[in-house]
C-alpha cells in the first residue's frame, strides 16, 4: 500500500509463551531442579496480574516480593491443602520468622488443587500497592521469593527456598533454538541528501530457502541514532522482480504494501512469542523484500553517510503459528486535517473487521500480543477500544502520555482475542496550541498520523484495516460545495475554542469510509476502570467531490491493490 501502510512499530515487545493457558503466557523455573515453577499474566489497563505456581510437594507452599532478596520486608502469600482443606493468607515479614498475616488481604486466591506430589496455587492481585504490607509491582527488574514445606505445618524451610529476579512486566527471555542463524537487511554507505524528512527505499531479494523458515528475534542496526526514526520492511508482490533503490513513492516500490517487520526510535530487539514466528522461505523464498528507513533530519545536514537496517535471527525449528501485524486507525491520506490552536483534539479510525471475510477465502480470529501506538509531534494521547456486538468489552492499549521520541510498543500481558465482527476504535488526541496553520494526515514529522500497529497470529494475508472521514459528507456538513471551497473555507477559518468544538463535533458525527463501505457512526470511547483491591479499596487510578472521489479512489484502488488490504 503507498504511504497508507507507513506505520512505526517499535521492536521491543518483550514476551516468552506458555501454550497451556493464554491468561498466563509467562512462565520460568525459580530454582535450578525444575521444582518450583511459576506461570503469570497481567493486564495494565484493568491494573491486575494473575499467578499460577507449581511446586513438587504435598505441604505448603510460599511465594512472594523482596526489597533485597530476603525475609525482611518481603511480601509474601502462602497457602496449600491439608486435611481440613485448603488454606491461602495474605502475609509480610518483619525477620527470620514466619511472616505475619496481613490485617487486609490483598490476594484472591483463584484455585488450590494437590496431586501427584505438587501443589498448584493459582491467584491474583493488584499491580499497584493496596496497603503498607504490600508491595507494588514496577516495570523494574524485582526480587522474587519462594518456599515450600513436607507438610502442611508451617515452619522453618530449611534449604527448600530460594530467590530469583525477574521483570514481570518486561519479560523478555532470550531464546536460542537449534540451528539458529541470521542474515542482515541494511543500506550499504547511503549518502544523506539536505532534506529535514527523507524516506529511502531498498527492494531486494531475501536469502533464499529450500523450506520454511521462522523468523524468531529482529534486531535494529542503527548507524545514525539522531536521523534514523524508523525502519520498516515491507514483502512484495511477484510482480516486482528485480532490485530498485531510490527515494520512496518515485517508483515502482509502492508495489510493496505488506509490512512484516518495524521498529522506531526508541525501540531495540523484538521478540516474538514461543509459539510463532514470521515465516520466511519455502513457497514465499522467491519474494522480494523493501526495507524502508525514514530520516527526520531538522538540521537537513547533508553528505552523512549511513548503513541502518534490520538483523533476522531465525531457525529451522518451525514454531506451531506464522505471525502477522495489522495496520489499524486512520488512513493515512490527506483528506482530514487538524486545526491550529487546539489543546486537545480527537482523530478516529475504525477497524470493523467484518469486512475481512469479503476479502479473504478463510479469516479467522485474530490472537493479537502486541500493540504500538504511532502519532507524530502533536500527538498527546492514543487509545485502541475493542467493541463488541455494539458495546466496549475493552481498551486494547492506552498511552495517555504519548512521546514522539521514545514509542513503546505495549505488551498486552495475554492474548486478546479480536474475533470476526468485532470493530477496533483508534482514538488519537493531539495538542497545536504552538501552531498557526492546519496539520493535515500525511508522512512528514509535521503532519500527522493515528495509528495501532497490532501483532497477532496464526497470519492472515491482510496488511491494514483502517477508514477515515467521508470526504462527500464532511464538505458537505462544513458548507462547501466542492474541493477547492473546503480547501480555503478550511485554510481561511478562524480558529478557536467554539470553532474547534464545533469541527471535532462534525467530525464525530459523520460516517467513515472502510475501504468501499460506509461504516457506522464513531462509537463513545470510555475509560476501563482499574479493577478493585480485595478489600475494596482502588487499586489506582489509571488515567486521572472533487476530493471526495479523487481520495476515495486512492484508498480504494491501493486497498485491492492484491485484493488482501484493508
Amino acid at each position: 500500500m503507498v504511504k497508507l501502510s507507513l506505520v512505526l512499530l517499535l521492536l521491543s515487545v518483550q514476551w516468552s509463551w506458555a501454550l497451556e493457558d493464554p491468561l498466563l503466557p509467562f512462565s520460568e523455573h525459580l530454582d535450578p531442579e525444575h521444582k518450583v515453577q511459576l506461570k503469570w499474566g497481567f493486564d495494565e489497563i484493568k491494573g491486575t496480574i494473575l499467578f499460577e505456581l507449581t511446586v513438587s510437594t504435598s505441604g505448603w507452599v510460599g511465594f512472594g516480593f523482596s526489597p533485597k532478596g530476603g525475609m525482611t520486608g518481603a511480601d509474601i502469600v502462602i497457602g496449600g491443602v491439608g486435611p481440613k482443606g485448603s488454606y491461602f493468607t495474605d502475609r509480610h515479614a518483619v525477620g527470620f520468622s514466619i511472616p505475619l498475616v496481613d490485617k487486609q488481604q490483598n490476594y484472591k486466591l483463584l484455585s488450590l488443587t494437590e496431586s501427584d506430589g505438587k501443589t498448584v496455587m493459582k491467584f491474583q492481585r493488584s499491580i499497584s500497592s493496596c496497603d503498607e504490607n504490600d508491595l507494588p509491582i514496577t516495570d523494574l527488574p524485582m526480587k522474587l521469593i519462594y518456599a515450600y514445606g513436607q507438610t502442611d505445618e508451617i515452619k522453618y524451610h530449611s534449604n527448600r527456598r530460594g530467590t530469583k529476579e525477574l521483570n514481570l512486566l518486561k519479560y523478555m527471555p532470550r531464546v536460542n533454538p537449534p540451528n539458529s542463524k541470521y542474515f542482515d537487511v541494511t543500506l550499504i554507505n547511503l549518502k544523506l541528501p539536505a532534506k529535514q524528512t527523507y524516506y529511502h527505499c531498498k527492494t531486494l531479494k531475501a536469502p533464499t530457502f529450500d523450506r520454511k523458515q521462522h523468523i524468531y528475534r529482529i534486531e535494529p542496526l542503527i548507524t545514525n541514532i539522531d536521523v534514523v526514526h524508523h525502519l520498516v520492511l515491507y514483502r512484495c508482490p511477484p510482480s516486482v522482480t528485480k532490485p530498485f533503490e531510490a527515494e520512496c513513492y518515485v517508483g515502482v516500490d509502492a508495489k510493496c504494501i505488506e509490512a512484516v517487520a518495524v521498529w522506531g526510535i526508541g525501540g531495540g530487539a523484538f521478540e516474538f512469542p514461543e509459539v510463532a514466528g514470521l515465516p520466511i522461505g519455502g513457497k514465499v523464498d522467491d519474494f522480494f523484500y523493501k526495507l524502508e528507513v525514514h530520516y527526520n533530519n531538522p538540521q537537513k545536514t547533508a553528505g552523512r553517510v549511513d548503513n541502518s537496517g534490520l538483523r533476522f535471527y531465525y531457525t529451522s525449528e518451525l514454531r506451531q503459528h506464522d505471525a502477522g501485524i495489522l495496520i489499524t486507525g486512520l488512513a493515512v491520506i490527506p483528506g482530514y486535517a487538524i486545526p491550529p490552536k487546539a489543546k486537545s483534539f480527537l482523530t478516529y479510525g475504525m477497524c470493523d473487521t467484518a469486512y475481512i471475510p469479503k476479502v479473504l477465502k478463510t479469516p479467522h480470529d485474530l490472537q493479537v500480543f502486541s500493540v504500538m501506538l504511532h502519532t507524530h509531534l502533536a500527538g498527546r494521547k492514543l487509545r485502541v477500544g475493542h467493541f463488541r456486538g455494539g458495546k466496549q468489552i475493552d481498551l486494547l492499549a492506552v498511552d495517555e502520555n504519548y512521546d514522539f521520541e521514545y514509542q513503546q510498543a505495549t505488551n498486552l500481558g495475554k492474548t486478546k482475542t479480536v474475533k470476526l465482527g468485532d470493530k477496533l476504535l483508534v482514538e488519537c488526541t493531539y495538542n497545536t496550541e504552538n501552531r498557526n496553520k492546519l496539520t493535515w494526515g500525511g508522512f512528514s514529522v509535521t503532519d500527522e498520523m493515528c495509528l495501532a500497529f497490532l501483532v497477532y497470529y496464526p497470519a492472515m494475508n491482510l496488511s491494514v484495516c483502517a477508514s477515515l472521514p467521508n470526504p462527500a459528507t464532511l464538505m458537505s456538513k462544513m458548507g462547501a460545495k466542492d474541493t477547492a471551497t473546503w480547501l480555503n473555507m478550511m485554510s481561511r477559518k478562524t480558529w478557536n475554542d467554539r470553532s474547534i468544538n464545533q469541527y471535532q463535533k462534525t467530525l464525530k458525527r459523520i460516517d467513515h469510509v472502510h475501504t468501499s463501505t460506509i461504516s457506522r457512526l464513531i462509537p463513545d470511547l470510555k475509560v476501563i476502570p482499574s479493577a478493585p483491591c480485595v478489600n475494596g479499596r482502588a487499586t489506582r487510578s489509571l488515567m486521572e467531490m472533487d476530493f471526495t472521489l479523487y481520495f476515495l479512489c486512492i484508498l480504494i484502488f491501493y486497498a485491492f491493490y492484491n485484493m488482501k488490504t484493508f
